[in-house]
């Protein structure tokens, strides 16, 4: 598999006026929590990408940009994993993260705006919980993400 590219994808630290950060528990994914992510599409800008993503996944982009990781973090999915999620195309994916303030209330996130919701359940959290609580592949991005977003990580 180390032969094939990674998908570019965005991910969005949605943090709100406590400090805390957006995560939902997958569909289909009992025990795996995640915050916002999605691809980008082609010609796509990676901070377009991002407020798309929010509206797909957690119903609403009511937020602006706040931080924006300086590099590409780039994550490889179990080869049984790409096999169905990537159709065998890629290795995992290369993702620019985001730091947002939320402008919006709770009472605006809607997980069932899409016709696939991505989340079944949402809270808040704190970030530097987040990599416990993430699938194992997924953690050392949540550790950079993490430590370059924690200074948003307060009231």
């Amino acid at each position: 598999m180390s032969d094939l590219p990674y998908r570019r994808n965005v991910g969005a630290a949605l943090f709100n006026a406590e400090g805390l950060v957006f995560i939902g528990r997958r569909a289909g994914l009992p025990d795996s929590w995640q915050m916002p992510q999605g691809g980008i599409d082609p010609g796509e800008d990676p901070a377009v990408a991002v407020m798309r993503e929010l509206r797909e996944e957690v119903g609403t982009d009511a937020a602006e940009i706040i931080g924006e990781h300086p590099a590409w973090l780039n994550y490889d999915i179990p080869a049984e994993a790409a096999r169905t999620a990537f159709q065998g195309r890629y290795r995992g994916q290369s993702q620019k993260w985001f730091a947002l303030r939320f402008l919006g209330s709770d009472a605006d996130i809607a997980l069932d705006r899409d016709d696939h919701p991505e989340f079944v359940a949402w809270r808040w959290a704190k970030l530097a919980d987040l990599p416990a609580l993430v699938v194992s592949f997924k953690r050392p991005v949540y550790e950079a993400v993490a430590r370059e977003f924690a200074a948003y990580a307060k009231k």
